[in-house]
């Protein structure tokens, strides 16, 4: 009885001591270091692949010869010149090219010059008929438009206005209409005609007769350019009208400035 105990506790200590070995085993394993067998990573600018050039390459039946796989020149050889690709600057869109600078919009002391023309100033207009006379000072506006160098399409309006006559009544003109303007447009001085048809209105009123006439303004000018965007003007017209069923010929002087844009 004795005899048996003792073979089974032998045989439980084998066992123990079998199990101890394979966990020390199983530790030394997880400790120990997996990828001590690879290399440390590769230096900076090293060449990662290095192909193996002593085998010779077969190809298709007109290939005779060895052909090196990283050999450029066998390559351009045996089968043509390498193809060369464009750059990316190349291929670009041209929608993608920066757009050339636009014309300036006003070359000073050139032709190119703005189109539109804002004139403002004081005028006088002396009136002469045969029912009144009268010097009457006001104010003068024009507008300008320039179809291309030298001609031009205005529209003005000139006001006038003079001391009392006839009991108490004050005397008012005002002329107004469109045409055409021809200018010489220079550095400094622009000098210019322009003929005008349009109305003419007056006050008071005078018995038979009717306040509103037709007008035809001839006459001209010149502009000083202090800068590319203003002038000064002088100005003389001479005004016809047909109030009171009769012609009258008025003269209207006018100084102010113009604006250009």
């Amino acid at each position: 009885m004795k005899r048996q105990f003792a073979v089974v506790f032998l045989m439980l200590g084998a066992a123990c001591a079998v199990r101890g070995q394979d966990t020390t085993s199983e530790a030394a394993a997880t400790g120990r270091n997996v990828a001590a067998g690879y290399s440390p990573a590769p230096a900076a600018g090293a060449t990662l692949y290095q192909p193996d050039t002593s085998a010779a390459v077969s190809f298709a039946p007109n290939f005779t010869g060895n052909f090196a796989a990283n050999s450029v020149t066998d390559f351009a050889t045996n089968f043509g010149p390498v193809p060369i690709f464009a750059s990316p600057s190349e291929n670009a869109s041209p929608e993608a090219a920066p757009s050339p600078a636009p014309d300036p919009k006003f070359i000073y002391g050139g032709r190119d010059d703005f189109r539109w023309q804002l004139a403002l100033g004081v005028d006088w207009i002396r009136f002469r008929s045969s029912i009144f006379n009268a010097s009457a000072v006001g104010v003068s506006s024009s507008v300008t438009y320039f179809t291309n160098e030298w001609f031009g399409v205005e529209g003005n309006i000139n006001t006038g206005f003079a001391p009392e006559i006839f009991q108490n009544e004050h005397v008012k003109l005002l002329t107004f209409g469109a045409g055409p303007k021809v200018a010489w447009r220079e550095r400094k001085w622009e000098p210019w005609l322009h003929a005008i048809l349009g109305g003419a209105h007056e006050q008071p009123q005078t018995a038979g007769n009717s306040r509103t006439a037709f007008a035809v303004e001839v006459g001209g000018g010149a502009d000083y350019r202090f800068n590319p965007r203003l002038s000064g003007r002088l100005e003389g017209d001479w005004v016809r009208t047909n109030f009171f069923s009769q012609q009258q010929n008025n003269f209207v002087l006018m100084g102010g400035v113009v604006f250009h844009f």
